[in-house]
């Protein structure tokens, strides 16, 4: 592989991560209003009903698990091109827990369209908990960014 393609690979996995991380956002955003559809007053659910934002939080978060996964993959095998090995440490092992974490509760969806609470309550939690790790993630991964710029 060219060493300009190699070099250049190692800022694809980033770009697409901090674009995630807004996508992230954008989605909690989503699901926070498809809440008060579900849980506000008749006249705050019939002006937020057109805006349909449980469909909307539902097909962006299928692409943002879609994505996750891989630009997780992304990232660890360009690693591995370019070095011959992983860096197990922390960014590897967290990045491989938020892919669990969103994949898991992206499976509960199921289960919340037939109206079960505790299904819920896990998606939030689990998906509030990916994000926290999410923008851990972008820190450490802009210090590793640095160290290759650095060391290139």
């Amino acid at each position: 592989m060219p060493p300009t393609l190699s070099f250049g690979l190692n800022f694809l996995h980033p770009l697409m991560m901090w674009l995630l991380l807004a996508a992230g956002g954008y989605a909690m955003y989503l699901g926070i209003k498809a809440k008060k559809v579900r849980t506000g007053t008749c006249e705050q659910r019939k002006a937020l009903i057109p805006g349909k934002f449980a469909q909307r939080h539902y097909l962006w978060g299928s692409a943002l698990m879609a994505v996750m996964v891989f630009g997780t993959l992304g990232g660890m095998a360009v690693t591995y091109l370019n070095n011959g090995k992983l860096f197990v440490g922390p960014h590897l092992l967290v990045g491989l827990l938020m892919t669990g974490m969103i994949a898991a509760a992206s499976s509960l969806s199921p289960l919340m369209q037939r109206g079960n609470l505790l299904a819920r309550k896990a998606h939030v939690g689990l998906n509030m908990g990916m994000l926290t790790l999410f923008l851990w993630q972008a820190i450490s991964g802009m210090q590793i960014m640095n160290r290759i710029w650095i060391n290139r």
